[in-house]
């Protein structure tokens, strides 16, 4: 598990925020940095007038009202004057720039000899000392009268702006992103066997070029499949019409022929005529049959469970309830004929159809007790024109699991090909229950 985002979307919205961000922490920097020293200069001034006019007020004034003048500036001013002790030591100051600066403007205005202290007594903030003759005093200013007013409001509005940065770069990104999202789902498309809406070709010029070279790759393979199922339907009925003539000629002949001869022949003609079905049904698989959005897949499965019971093959069936599913019925009808078709031929007579859901997924399986594949060969079985000849030889084109493949990915599933309990195959399609 991964906190990074899997969409180019939030990746890019991401980085785009680590960038900002890191661009606002350092544009804080550079400000309190650039402005450390006018501020400092401006503390500095601040407590040596208020020094100045503290002292100034007591030598001017009566020494009878000098207490009062200090209730005034306590009460007023907030500034309280205390009377130093002798050998009095005050903790040094911390060992900060901004304090620095502040301690060396301090002294270059009041003189060497002036000290400073941000506790004295417990009491936290401002102190400075100033001399009367012989006599050492401390001027306290509370820390509010030299903070900045509101210090937080700067990172406030900064806060503002990178967050509405970060909204901007959302909608510029999802902007961008639209033409991906719309070539991902036409390319989801083409992997099921549709053919996609062409997509706009808008944006940016790299988008647009991409845009333009996909749809002229759809249309590429939509031409490319047209020529093919005009080609096998072209072939089929050109092998149709002699084949009906030789079959109609061996019905003619008469009885003292060879009946092996005859027989052979028949069942040749039925063989070929069998290809000929599966080449067609290869072809017409992308063909744009209408979806069905409530199909039953078990009403298909027992329909063709009872057209082999009246041909005289056995096919047993165990269907579970299924919520409707978005099918094409005469798609799934041949999916599931190629299965069955493929079980009896190689299935030594036990064939069975099972339906389930699991996992948000319908499951329809078709197994048999025939010698099974071997699961390094079960990828390669999926292709066209492809057959195990160790395993399942014989007449066919090889074309049966390859149309089972391409009707489940139409319909937004997949099929494996597994190992039966006891010996067999189980061939297992599964369909989304919504698509």
């Amino acid at each position: 598990m991964t906190l990074f985002p899997k969409t180019l979307l939030w990746r890019s919205v991401l980085l785009i925020a680590l960038l900002l961000a890191v661009a606002h922490v350092a544009w804080l920097q550079i400000f309190r940095m650039t402005e450390r020293e006018p501020r400092a200069l401006q503390v500095a001034q601040q407590i040596a007038s208020v020094v100045n006019l503290t002292r100034a007020a007591l030598i001017t004034a009566d020494p009878s009202k000098r207490l009062l003048l200090l209730q005034d500036l306590s009460q007023e001013e907030g500034i309280q004057v205390y009377v130093g002790r002798p050998g009095e030591k005050v903790a040094p100051l911390p060992d900060r720039p901004f304090v620095q600066l502040v301690e060396r403007e301090v002294r270059r205005q009041l003189g060497g000899e002036t000290r400073l202290a941000t506790t004295r007594d417990g009491i936290r903030g401002a102190w400075v000392s100033f001399r009367i003759d012989d006599d050492e005093y401390w001027v306290f200013l509370p820390r509010s009268r030299l903070e900045r007013a509101d210090p937080l409001r700067w990172v406030g509005w900064g806060v503002l702006v990178l967050a509405l940065a970060l909204a901007g770069a959302f909608l510029i990104v999802a902007r961008i992103n639209r033409p991906l999202r719309e070539l991902t789902r036409a390319a989801d498309e083409i992997g099921r066997g549709r053919t996609p809406q062409p997509v706009a070709e808008s944006g940016p010029t790299e988008i647009r070029t991409l845009a333009r070279a996909f749809n002229r790759m759809s249309a590429d393979l939509k031409r490319l499949d047209d020529d093919r199922a005009l080609l096998l339907a072209g072939v089929s009925h050109d092998l149709r019409t002699p084949l009906s003539r030789i079959r109609l000629g061996l019905e003619m002949l008469e009885d003292k022929g060879d009946a092996a001869l005859k027989a052979g022949v028949v069942q040749d003609i039925e063989d070929i005529d069998a290809a000929i079905n599966q080449f067609l049904d290869f072809a017409r698989v992308t063909e744009g049959e209408a979806v069905v959005p409530d199909g039953d897949l078990n009403a298909i499965a027992r329909e063709l469970r009872d057209r082999y019971a009246r041909a005289g093959k056995d096919v047993a069936a165990r269907l579970a309830p299924l919520p409707p599913l978005a099918l094409r019925p005469i798609a799934i009808q041949r999916l599931i004929a190629n299965l069955v078709d493929n079980a009896l031929r190689h299935g030594k007579g036990e064939v069975e159809v099972v339906t389930a859901s699991a996992g948000g997924r319908a499951v329809l399986e078709v197994l048999d007790r025939g010698p099974g594949i071997p699961p390094r060969e079960a990828e390669r079985l999926l292709q066209p024109f492809t057959r195990l000849d160790a395993a399942r030889s014989g007449t066919g084109t090889g074309l049966g699991l390859a149309i089972v493949d391409r009707v489940a990915r139409m319909h937004g599933g997949g099929v494996q090909l597994l190992a039966r309990e006891g010996g067999g195959l189980r061939v297992r399609v599964e369909l989304p229950l919504k698509n």
